[in-house]
C-alpha cells in the first residue's frame, strides 16, 4: 500500500504544479520550456510506474474490503466509463461542441472515470487511489479560477469534433473490455 501512496504522491505532485501560476512559471523560465516538460515527463512516469506497481502488489497480498458495492453501482460505472471516454477523445478531437461545453474534457473524464470506479470498488486501495485522483481532478478544475486565462480567441465549434470523439469514445470504450484484464486484472465481463 505505500507504493500506491507514494506513487500517487510523486504523480500528483507533479501534475498540481501548473495548479500555482508563479511556481509553475518560475520552473519553466528558470529551467527552460524543454527541459521543464522532461523533468515533468520522467517524474510523472516514474510516479505512474510505482503507482501502479504498488496497486498490483496491493492487489496480491489481498484486497482489504471497506464495503461491498451494490451491483448497480458497478453497472453505473459503465455509464460513467462511456462518459469518460467521450471526454477524454473530446480533449485531443478538433473543437466540437463537447469540448466547448465541458471546457476541460480531460478533467471532465478524469472525474467520470474517478467516480465510476470509486463507487464500484470498496476496497481500501481502490479507494484511495480512485478517490485521490477524483479529488485532484476537482481541485484541478476549481483552481482555473485563479490561473491566469491566456486563452485566445477559440474557434467555432464543429459538428466534426463532435463525432470524432464520440466514434473514438465509444471505439476505445468497447476496446478496453478485452484490455481491462491485461492491464489492471480485473475482468469486466465478470
Amino acid at each position: 500500500m505505500i507504493y500506491l501512496i507514494l506513487g500517487l504522491v510523486i504523480f500528483l505532485a507533479f501534475h498540481s504544479i501548473g495548479m500555482v501560476p508563479r511556481l509553475h512559471g518560475l520552473l519553466v523560465r528558470s529551467l527552460g520550456p524543454n527541459v521543464y516538460k522532461g523533468i515533468y515527463s520522467v517524474f510523472s512516469l516514474i510516479g505512474l510506474v510505482i503507482l501502479f506497481d504498488g496497486f498490483a502488489a496491493y492487489r496480491d497480498a489481498g484486497l482489504i474490503q471497506m464495503w461491498e458495492p451494490p451491483v448497480a453501482l458497478k453497472h453505473l460505472n459503465y455509464l460513467f466509463m462511456l462518459i469518460s471516454f467521450i471526454s477524454l477523445a473530446a480533449a485531443y478531437a478538433p473543437r466540437g461542441y463537447i469540448k466547448m461545453r465541458l471546457k476541460h474534457p480531460m478533467l471532465v473524464g478524469i472525474k467520470a472515470w474517478a467516480l465510476g470506479h470509486f463507487l464500484a470498488n470498496g476496497d481500501l486501495g481502490g479507494m484511495i487511489l480512485f478517490g485521490a485522483l477524483l479529488a485532484w481532478a476537482v481541485i484541478d478544475r476549481i483552481s482555473f479560477k485563479w490561473r491566469p486565462n491566456s486563452v485566445a480567441e477559440l474557434p467555432s465549434p464543429r459538428i466534426l469534433g463532435d463525432i470524432i470523439a464520440v466514434i473514438v469514445g465509444i471505439i476505445a470504450y468497447i476496446g478496453m473490455i478485452p484490455l481491462h484484464p491485461l492491464i489492471v486484472g480485473v475482468s469486466l465481463m465478470g
